[in-house]
């Protein structure tokens, strides 16, 4: 078994030195980088980012002033009029200052949508390249496994024929061998599957080849400490929850309407007599200021706070929410970890060792050679129970870090 893998990293050398340009060959530890430099989802949300920074740019200022030019002509009763008139409107509260606040707190939560877009593609990128990888290391061990169980067949076929063994071990041994061939056509199946989900994660065409480098990772439990108040979908909860408390006071402040205030002046001039016009002029400023009598925004107001009470609310259900999670998968990946680690530890070299001692015993007569081919069996179907325990690890501990916000380790 040992010179099967010497054998598999060779090919996977010479697949990767053949792969055509826009392909994409990749560690696990490089799934999160490139999730967030090609994923077209993400790439998109960001650009939501630039339109809530645009509205923010346009917002908190005064309306554009107004210019008017009037002009009368001359009557017997009236004179020749020629006016000019400047108006600007000015907010009598301080509307415009919380306009630029909301929308300030609005371009926060959009970062912060962005972020948390971004923590649950990278988790479910890298839980899909960690499938991947489970399935290529169960793989080389399958068709290992297949070979070795054919050849037990084999031996127990022959064994039969001298009596030595029922035709039915024989019988048996064979459906065992082609279930183990229709297992490992089943994982190449999975892991075709697997890619084709993890490419458009990447930014991949479905045309385009992908290969997935390297291992499972040692199984080690994460090293940062966790800060669930850290985890984007909070703070973009909370983010919400002030925005929303914003927006009501601002609610309240469009109670009063804007003053318009003017500037005007005009100029005169009538004929009094034939060949004699007297010319006169006048200037002043105009302020008109609207009074809340039949509308005060009762509406507005009752609705923005009863949507503030609601954000904090859930801002608050969010944060029990997250801790819940973040406490079954501490659970389940302390759990994995221990399973994995007593697999590792004690029952894998037990079987190791036992296996060594048929060999002996088969080199010095005292047990068949179907006894050895079991023992080694055995011995593979132990390593596939523990890729399958590391990969449930992983599987694990990227939900607990998802979960937790700690920066996802590869």
């Amino acid at each position: 078994m040992s010179s099967t893998f010497p054998l598999i990293a060779v090919l996977w050398i010479c697949l990767l030195s053949s792969l055509p340009a826009g392909d994409l060959s990749l560690a696990l530890a490089d799934v999160g980088p490139r999730v967030r430099s090609a994923n077209p989802s993400l790439l998109a949300a960001r650009l939501a980012v630039a339109e809530v920074r645009g509205r923010h740019l346009a917002s908190g200022r005064l309306a554009n002033p107004s210019a008017g030019i009037d002009f009368q002509g001359e009557s017997q009763v009236s004179p020749q009029v020629f006016g000019l008139t400047f108006e600007q409107t000015f907010p009598v509260t301080r509307r415009l200052r919380l306009e630029k606040k909301l929308t300030a707190q609005l371009v926060e939560a959009a970062e912060l949508e962005v972020k948390d877009i971004e923590r649950k593609l990278i988790a479910e990128a890298q839980s899909v390249a960690i499938h991947i990888l489970a399935l290529q290391e169960k793989l080389v061990l399958g068709t290992h496994r297949t070979a070795l169980v054919s050849k037990v067949a084999a031996f127990v076929s022959e064994q039969s024929k001298t009596g030595e063994i029922s035709p039915l071990e024989a019988t048996q041994a064979r459906v065992e061998a082609h279930q183990h061939r229709m297992e490992v056509r089943k994982w190449e199946g999975e892991i075709t599957t697997h890619l084709a989900s993890l490419k458009p994660m990447l930014g991949l065409t479905p045309a385009a080849q992908l290969i997935l480098k390297g291992k499972l990772p040692p199984v080690r439990l994460p090293n940062s400490e966790p800060n669930r108040q850290n985890r984007p979908d909070f703070q973009l909860a909370q983010a919400r929850a002030n925005a929303a408390q914003i927006d009501a006071t601002l609610a309240m402040a469009n109670k009063w309407q804007d003053l318009t205030a003017a500037i005007f002046a005009a100029r005169e001039q009538q004929e009094i007599s034939p060949g004699n016009r007297e010319h006169t002029g006048f200037a002043g400023v105009r302020l008109s200021i609207p009074l809340p009598l039949w509308n005060q925004n009762e509406g507005e107001i009752l609705e923005k706070s009863a949507t503030a009470q609601r954000a904090k609310l859930e801002s608050d259900a969010l944060e029990q929410t997250i801790a819940g999670e973040a406490e079954v998968a501490q659970s389940e990946m302390l759990a994995l970890a221990d399973m994995a680690e007593d697999t590792r530890r004690n029952l894998l070299p037990l079987v190791i060792a036992q296996s060594a001692e048929l060999e002996k015993a088969y080199e010095s007569g005292q047990t068949g050679q179907l006894s050895v081919l079991r023992a080694q069996q055995q011995r593979l179907e132990l390593e596939l129970d523990a890729i399958d325990l590391a990969r449930d690890f992983h599987l694990a501990r990227i939900r607990y870090e998802a979960a937790t916000a700690i920066s996802a380790s590869p």
